[in-house]
């Protein structure tokens, strides 16, 4: 704000003194600082007793008391002023900021600070503000590209483990937040990403950090915050830039900027906007007191449903007698004792068929191997012939005992043998010893 410096002239006279006396510095009168205000005081006062002033309001603030303290301002100037309770509570409208109204009422000097302010009367409404005004068709545009549809909005985790909070590290949002957060989860990770939360270089800081926890997926959700402040204040929040940012995210958003009663673009952007930042880290961190007593509810449900349960069953089982429970049991288990005694019978008589055929098969085995015995084949009429030497005779049984030995040659043709050679024969039964006289081929 520039202000044109006043004449030397004008300052002297509005003072009440004479122009002629401040000849030199040496000469003007010695005053006190309370003299001196009371000096300006009077004379503004007294000049400005009936004013209409307009602008647009700022830094607007309900006091306790129910004052109403607020800045007008237009493009150059700013100017501090307060309405009454009592005059306040006869307007047909709430007043904020951005609001362009007009003002009627006097100029008062607040001696203690040395300020001036306009005492308001009335008030009306003049129009819509410049940066109202500016917001009001920036909103217009963004919605009309879609960037506050309701269809874009995410869910919140219920139970996200890391928060990444984007705020000025040194302001009071991050601490309510962390104190919102410490009393009521404390096992939430605190990823706290620091950006400027007003002026020219707060909205690109602010976005970037939007597009960084996206980028490394630090987090759960996000929470945009910062404390509350005028209109002016809070533009950043309103800026395209971090609109974008926000609708882009892939992590929930949570916008918490300023008090309940101001508003920024981000807070439509966002999938969820909280009235102030403690109320985002209540919104963030569910109570571990109501998730313990959730816990308690689902244990007595499930408990009370349990033992309804098990008392029907009971209830059910009574009508039954150990009698009934047990004709019933063999009413349904006779088809399958049926089955099983048929299934034995049909075994039995499968294995016994079997049994007859390896009898057969034995016996017809027998028969086959006896009929083939050397002993089958002597019964025949035929005769074993072996030698048993030359030189010397030998009885039959001697004969018959080498030949059991297996020593001596079965002889199979007359091609070989000699006159005089002894020869032992056996017969189906019994045996005799021969000796050679004659061979004919």
């Amino acid at each position: 704000m520039h202000l044109k410096k006043p004449h030397v002239d004008a300052i002297v006279i509005a003072m009440g003194f004479p122009a002629k006396e401040k000849a030199a510095a040496d000469s003007s009168p010695l005053l006190t600082v309370s003299e001196l205000t009371s000096l300006i005081k009077g004379n503004l006062e007294a000049s400005f007793p009936d004013v209409t002033v307009e602008g647009e309001i700022s830094n607007a603030k309900l006091a306790s008391s129910g004052h109403f303290y607020f800045s007008l301002k237009d493009e150059n100037s700013i100017i501090q002023a307060v309405m009454f309770k009592s005059k306040l509570a006869a307007l047909g409208f709430a007043p904020s900021d951005g609001l362009r109204v007009r003002a009627h009422g006097a100029i008062s000097v607040y001696a203690q600070r040395g300020q001036y302010q306009l005492i308001v009367q009335s008030l009306r409404k003049a129009g819509t503000g410049d940066i109202l005004a500016m917001l009001e068709e920036r909103k217009r545009l963004l919605a009309s590209q879609g960037y506050f549809d309701a269809e874009r909005k995410k869910a919140l985790p219920r139970f996200p483990g890391r928060v990444a909070i984007v705020t000025s590290p040194t302001g009071a949002a991050i601490h309510d937040i962390l104190n919102v957060l410490g009393r009521r989860n404390s096992a939430i990770d605190i990823v706290i990403l620091p950006a400027p939360v007003q002026g020219a270089e707060a909205a690109p800081a602010i976005a970037k950090r939007i597009e960084q926890a996206n980028r490394l997926d630090i987090a759960d959700v996000i929470v945009v915050c910062r404390g509350g402040g005028s209109l002016e204040d809070l533009l950043p929040f309103s800026e395209t830039v971090v609109v974008k940012a926000i609708a882009a995210s892939r992590i929930p958003v949570i916008s918490a900027v300023g008090h309940e009663i101001d508003w920024a673009l981000s807070d439509f952007a966002a999938d969820l906007r909280a009235p102030t930042p403690s109320a985002a880290a209540e919104l963030v961190a569910e109570s571990r007191e109501v998730l313990l007593r959730e816990l308690d509810q689902f244990q007595a449900v499930l408990e009370s449903t349990m033992r309804s349960k098990l008392d029907a069953l009971g209830a059910s089982l009574e009508v039954f007698s150990p009698e009934l429970v047990k004709a019933r049991f063999e009413i349904l288990s006779l088809p399958i004792v049926n089955r099983l005694d048929d299934a034995h019978e049909a075994l039995v008589n499968s294995i016994k068929g079997l049994l007859a055929d390896l009898d057969h098969w034995i016996a017809l085995a027998c028969s086959i191997i006896e009929t083939a015995s050397p002993q089958a084949v002597l019964k025949r009429g035929f005769s074993i012939v072996r030698r048993v030497g030359k030189t010397q005779a030998v009885s039959a049984s001697a004969g018959q005992a080498a030949a059991s030995r297996g020593g001596n040659e079965i002889v199979r043709s007359s091609t070989g043998l000699e006159p005089g050679e002894h020869l032992h024969i056996s017969f189906a039964e019994g045996s005799a010893l021969a000796d050679v006289r004659e061979v004919n081929e």
